[in-house]
């Protein structure tokens, strides 16, 4: 069976659904960028963090959460893996010894740059049959829905994918 057979296949009213259509083009670009960031030995939450340290600057734990969208107990695992590697200090809070500070290293700042590569890459790939113009309208638009619905469901958050 073609491509072209395989769609005909598929009833219009389900091709033409929105939600399965974001869903489907949500799988297919979630795939791009694991398989990019894969390549580098990497994760979405690596790059997520990097990018929330280096456009904010050093943070707790916690407001590092905040901006990325992982979890505490999930970014705690993230921070050692990025830690070990040298791409972030974790350093006791001098206002508050109980909580630490995380900072980008210029490691980090290097293996950002390379990360960004590989998902500049991804979103090219992705959004190759669109024209420049029709990118932006896509992101525009996505980010409006995103934007909406992000007040009533919490799981909305930024991902770095």
């Amino acid at each position: 069976m073609t491509t072209d057979e395989g769609r005909a296949a598929v009833p219009a009213r389900l091709r033409e659904l929105p939600s399965r259509l974001l869903g489907q083009a949500s799988a297919h670009a979630q795939r791009l960028v694991a398989e990019g960031l894969n390549g580098a030995d990497a994760r979405k939450w690596h790059y997520a963090a990097l990018v929330a340290l280096e456009e904010f600057g050093p943070a707790s734990q916690a407001a590092l959460s905040g901006r990325t969208g992982i979890h505490r107990s999930d970014l705690v695992a993230v921070i050692n893996e990025l830690a070990e590697r040298e791409l972030v200090e974790r350093t006791p809070d001098p206002a508050d010894r109980r909580r630490n500070v995380i900072t980008l290293t210029p490691l980090g700042l290097r293996r950002l740059c390379k990360l960004e590569q590989l998902l500049t890459a991804a979103q090219e790939e992705l959004l190759s049959p669109l024209s420049a113009t029709e990118r932006e309208q896509l992101t525009r638009l996505l980010g409006r829905l995103v934007e909406h619905h992000a007040h009533a469901d919490a799981t909305m958050g930024a991902d770095g994918g």
